[in-house]
């Protein structure tokens, strides 16, 4: 994350919690040393924002409540839904930017709505896939890696736990896609020369190369996808949108 970036995920974490955020917290929750946190926010301050520091066993980072966006004009329900979509989020390539955008809706949530929602998200849960393996590759790579649209280079387990066979493919990445408990990267793989999804959970490594893909035809990827009665994001009309297994 950027610094002007990782500023801005700090306000709004700061704007949303109830409690004191010390720096040691903020910086687990950033991925920084407590030093970087503690010059961000000695920053913000200079530029204005109100953050103060409550000291004590219990003390940390907090910001005045008066200094916020424009509320949302959400309802409660609207609240629960949008906050519970994110964490489920939590677990797939968009895990950074859900937490980022939870921060923001809890910071501008009406005050008489905050303990209903939170009440009611603490009776959710979700049952997780398997946990990843140690030599899984980082989530929030992926999301980044087709935003910008480049091949990559997968080292991947095969399914069979008798006879696990890895491959190495080139893939010119086309989307990520969302099937019963687990998440797929979608793309045209050159080792088969057609369409392939890939499970996350069993991409060994990962290596992001210099080329860009050439465009493919969407017709190629929609064919395939066609099989399968699910829906894209972004459209209010339901589409295939499934894929095969990366063999």
């Amino acid at each position: 994350m950027k610094r002007a970036e990782r500023q801005y995920a700090l306000v709004d974490l700061l704007r949303g919690a109830r409690r004191p955020w010390s720096a040691a917290r903020l910086a687990t929750e950033f991925e920084v040393s407590s030093r970087t946190i503690e010059r961000d926010i000695s920053s913000l301050q200079l530029a204005g924002v109100p953050i103060y520091a409550d000291h004590g066993a219990k003390g940390g980072y907090l910001i005045l409540r008066e200094y916020s966006l424009p509320p949302l004009n959400l309802s409660a329900a609207e609240s629960l839904a949008v906050l519970a979509g994110l964490g489920v989020l939590e677990s797939s390539p968009y895990q950074g930017a859900a937490r980022r955008a939870r921060a923001k809706i809890t910071a501008v949530m009406a005050e008489e709505h905050r303990d209903s929602v939170a009440e009611m998200l603490g009776m959710i849960q979700v049952i997780e896939p398997g946990a990843p393996t140690d030599g899984s590759v980082p989530l929030g790579m992926l999301s980044d890696v087709v935003t910008a649209r480049r091949v990559v280079r997968l080292t991947y387990r095969g399914e069979s736990p008798d006879h696990p066979v890895t491959t190495v493919r080139d893939v010119e990445t086309m989307g990520l896609l969302r099937a019963d408990d687990t998440w797929l990267l979608v793309g045209w793989c050159r080792l088969r020369a057609a369409i392939r999804g890939f499970r996350i959970g069993r991409i060994a490594r990962l290596e992001i190369l210099d080329e860009i893909p050439p465009v493919r035809d969407p017709a190629l990827l929609e064919a395939d996808l066609a099989r399968w009665p699910t829906r894209r994001l972004g459209r209010t009309t339901s589409v295939g949108h499934r894929t095969g297994s990366g063999a």
